[in-house]
């Protein structure tokens, strides 16, 4: 398994643009679980950080995504369920 998700991970299809929420049956968008962020800012991210272009996040794990590593090749952030007071904060 090991060897396939390492495959994955050097797949530039795979990594330029990520994905880091759940979407619902119904179109709500929702955080992914606490012990799949974990992991994902903890063991994937510093792996894959160089390559990723692009992120779809949901702005309660927004800050801890950016703050696990420095994407210097992060050109577009998109960002779902925002209250109104966030935007104004933040832009």
């Amino acid at each position: 398994i090991n060897i396939r998700f390492d495959k994955i991970l050097n797949d530039p299809i795979f990594t330029e643009h990520l994905t880091l929420m759940k979407r619902s049956s119904n179109g709500t968008i929702n955080l992914l679980d606490d012990s799949i962020l974990e992991r994902f800012c903890s063991e994937i991210l510093p792996k894959i950080h160089y390559k990723i272009k692009w992120l779809d996040l949901e702005p309660l794990c927004m800050e801890r995504i950016l703050v696990a590593a420095d994407c210097p090749n992060l050109y577009g952030l998109s960002l779902f369920n925002i209250e109104r007071r966030t935007i104004l904060r933040l832009f």
